[in-house]
């Protein structure tokens, strides 16, 4: 077996070994508005559950040469923003909301995905998600770097869910019917195989 100390590793190195060993990873759309407006869109795959009660997620988003990105910025700005779960029918469109744009043209209109008006939050979902999460800012940290932050930590409560009917069940959701997408390395996704149950111990 192969030991390997970080600190001698660039950090291309690292993040190398990280896509490539935490897999696979749930992967977030998530939604969030400018102060001048524009609805931004792009995908996180570093994402997951922070606490059911309250119900709260977690979302790090990295900086590009020391600069904060967009989503970071408006939901530290307007502490509000919606995270949607890509599955296999909007993972392509989804996809082209990674393209690098300038802050004042929205990701949503590039990829023709099709806004729908939120509950409790002023920021739009969009509708060819089937599950989205209306979220607020419970938290954010800086972190990483010695001389300055290399990540944002974002907290969210979630406040509102709003789930396709076709997948809803009892109060559960059918893993079969959502089809969520995956994060691999490079260019990779997975999608939902085979499933299999084992009882927990008591």
């Amino acid at each position: 077996m192969r030991s390997i100390d970080p600190s001698t590793n660039t950090e291309r190195e690292n993040y190398k070994l990280l896509i490539g060993s935490i897999i696979p990873r749930p992967i977030a759309f998530v939604t969030t508005t400018s102060k001048e407006g524009i609805l931004n869109g792009a995908p996180f795959s570093y994402f997951n559950i922070v606490s059911s009660n309250p119900p709260m997620i977690s979302l790090a988003i990295q900086r590009s040469n020391g600069r904060q990105k967009d989503t970071a910025r408006n939901i530290i700005e307007s502490h509000e923003f919606v995270i949607h779960i890509v599955d296999e029918q909007n993972v392509e469109k989804i996809n082209q909301t990674a393209a690098s744009l300038p802050s004042d043209q929205s990701e949503i209109e590039l990829s023709g995905l099709t806004p729908v008006k939120s509950t409790k939050v002023t920021v739009p979902g969009v509708m060819e998600a089937k599950i989205r999460m209306e979220c607020t800012l419970e938290h954010s940290l800086e972190l990483g770097g010695s001389d300055s932050p290399v990540v944002d930590l974002i907290i969210g409560k979630v406040i509102q869910f709003h789930i396709e009917n076709d997948i809803y069940e009892n109060g559960r959701i059918n893993p079969m019917g959502l089809r969520a997408v995956s994060r691999l390395a490079g260019h990779d996704y997975a999608v939902i195989g085979d499933i299999f149950t084992i009882e927990r111990p008591n």
